[in-house]
């Protein structure tokens, strides 16, 4: 993996560090009411637990250029295969992190592309939160939640 300007850590006022100098952007998959889930690495932030692919935005990019960049590098995903729909922000003031939400189509194909993945799966909506979620992503699902099932309306 290429160091970007983007990679390091920022002290938060909400008393916690958060990856990535410029923020953060991750991408929630959907995708026949199931959603595309990542089994992190033991050996990164908060390992061995659930969220989506994501990671530091670099200064030079969109968040939708850094969640698709990010998501190509850990599910080897084509952002060709997928269509934007929604973004959530999560914003702590001196970093945020910021969630894109995409259709993919049945032409995306997502494999553990690098060493931070244990795995990739496709997990109904509704039962995400029987899986050990990532901290971070756990405090947002309800909320992602809810966006999921106003757009499927």
């Amino acid at each position: 993996m290429t160091a970007r300007d983007g990679d390091g850590w920022v002290e938060c006022s909400c008393g916690g560090k958060h990856w990535g100098k410029h923020g953060a952007a991750g991408l929630l998959l959907i995708r026949d009411g199931k959603v595309l889930m990542q089994h992190r690495a033991d050996w990164v932030h908060n390992g061995n637990t659930w969220g989506i692919p994501g990671g530091a935005r670099d200064s030079h990019e969109s968040t939708l250029e850094a969640a698709i960049r990010e998501a190509h590098e850990e599910t080897g995903i084509d952002g060709k295969h997928l269509e934007p729909l929604a973004t959530h922000l999560d914003d702590h003031q001196v970093w945020r992190y910021e969630t894109i939400i995409a259709r993919a189509s049945s032409e995306l194909v997502a494999v553990p592309a690098n060493d931070e993945s244990l795995e990739l799966r496709w997990i109904p909506i509704a039962e995400v939160v029987l899986l050990e979620l990532h901290p971070s992503f756990a405090k947002t699902w309800p909320v992602l939640q809810k966006l999921l099932a106003e757009l499927a309306s």
